[in-house]
């Protein structure tokens, strides 16, 4: 067998490809950046393991071609994750989705309408700092995700009809019906979860960077490596937009049956990775039956969550979605592949500066202006004036009307985008 070496770009816009080549590209694609990092992940690569294994080579198309086949439906392990977007820290130890040091702690106001078992809390949680998670699967009926901290516990388990999410730190239970519609979801990932946390997996943010490509995306096969005691390929995307933020991503694929194991996002920027999950142990044996069983513990307040959500959205008509609110004018999205852009058009002032006059100079809109001068860059350009926010990954520019400009792109690109919009 010969030793797999860096090889195989995709992308580059050649003439005559096979409608093969064709049909396994469209899986290589820029990840949807902006919408993976308001809830994404990122792992200390140190865990990965060590040695390159010698296995057959494998072209980029190949490799892809083996994610995409993946039928995996059962698995359990572990996923160490961390994040490092580079958000500020907010004032009071506030983090990010303003949940500072207590949240999980007590049952308090949080318990009393099940908010603190609620998943979207817990994704904001994921945004920033180093998190545990265990993960098992079987099929498309039963999953079961466990965010492990030092203090508490927090669970979500699907079993069949029924979906439970525990937070042991207020010992409260939310109990609601499990979605229909989600079967068929293959490649073990822990599909029957809400949104956004069934993306917590090296899994399913490989499969949102494996969407789609065309001429703005390279893709390689570089070396091999040793993840979580299994063999992999490692394959690499980058963009060719040299607007993008994304330096590159590289994802490392079981050898012997194609599910990724390890998801890595460096900023072009560079420094430690600002997305990367990746699993330290994995079985891919069926997980035994009592994992996905689950009793609320004894004195555990439940709440029914499918009141809760019906309670939340009651004020919501079926199928009205963002553009039918008047006061965010609508999302649109401009540009291409890693450079796309999403606009909400503003109807009013923007944030306040310190450099404003009169009354807007005064009390707390003059100290709001100093705290925010002190975030942002001030921009200018045919469109007006406004406010460049800086992540590693994602910048936002909003303009002196309340227009807001945000992508995976330079400052430079969301400057020229609202230039072009006027």
């Amino acid at each position: 067998m010969s030793r797999n070496e860096p090889a195989e770009v995709i992308g580059d816009g050649g003439g005559g490809r096979s409608s093969k080549r064709r049909k396994a590209v469209r899986y290589a694609v820029p990840v949807a950046v902006a919408g993976v990092a308001a809830a994404t992940i990122g792992l200390v690569p140190a865990f990965a393991g060590s040695g390159s294994p010698d296995l057959p080579k494998i072209s980029a198309e190949e490799l892809i071609a083996k994610i995409a086949k993946s039928d995996t439906q059962q698995l359990s392990g572990t996923v160490r994750i961390t994040t490092d977007l580079g958000l500020p820290s907010l004032p009071g130890g506030i983090g990010a989705g303003g949940f500072g040091g207590e949240q999980g702690k007590g049952g308090g106001e949080q318990g009393k309408d099940g908010a603190s078992a609620a998943p979207q809390s817990k994704l904001m949680e994921l945004a920033s700092g180093a998190h545990t998670l265990r993960v098992a699967v079987d099929g498309p009926d039963k999953q079961r995700l466990s965010i492990v901290d030092k203090a508490a516990e927090y669970s979500i388990v699907h079993n069949g009809g029924e979906v439970w999410a525990y937070d042991s730190g207020s010992n409260t239970a939310l109990h609601s019906k499990a979605p229909q519609g989600e079967r068929g979801h293959q490649g073990g990932a822990p599909q029957g979860l809400p949104k956004g946390l069934e993306q917590a997996t090296p899994q399913d943010l490989a499969k949102e960077a494996l969407k789609a490509a065309g001429d703005t995306t390279s893709v390689t096969v570089d070396g091999t490596a040793k993840i979580a005691g299994r063999d992999a390929y490692q394959l690499v995307i980058k963009p060719k937009q040299s607007a993008s933020t994304v330096g590159s991503i590289r994802i490392s694929v079981d050898a012997a049956n194609g599910v990724p194991l390890k998801f890595t996002l460096t900023p072009k920027s560079g420094g430690a990775a600002a997305i990367d999950a990746g699993f330290t142990t994995v079985d891919f044996a069926k997980p035994e039956a009592h994992t996905f069983a689950f009793t609320p513990p004894k004195g555990a307040q439940v709440v029914d969550g499918d009141k809760e959500r019906a309670k939340a959205h009651k004020e919501v008509k079926p199928g009205q979605d963002l553009k039918d609110f008047k006061g965010l004018g609508g999302l649109t999205v401009s540009g291409k592949g890693w450079t796309s852009i999403a606009t909400i058009k503003g109807a009013g002032s923007g944030l306040p500066s310190a450099g404003a006059k009169g009354a807007d100079a005064k009390g707390a809109a003059g100290d709001a202006g100093k705290f925010l001068d002190s975030l942002g860059d001030k921009v200018t350009g045919s469109f007006g004036s406004g406010r460049v926010f800086s992540t590693r990954l994602v910048n936002a520019l909003m303009t002196d009307d309340g227009t807001v400009y945000v992508g995976a792109v330079d400052k430079q690109a969301l400057v020229d985008a609202a230039n072009a919009a006027k």
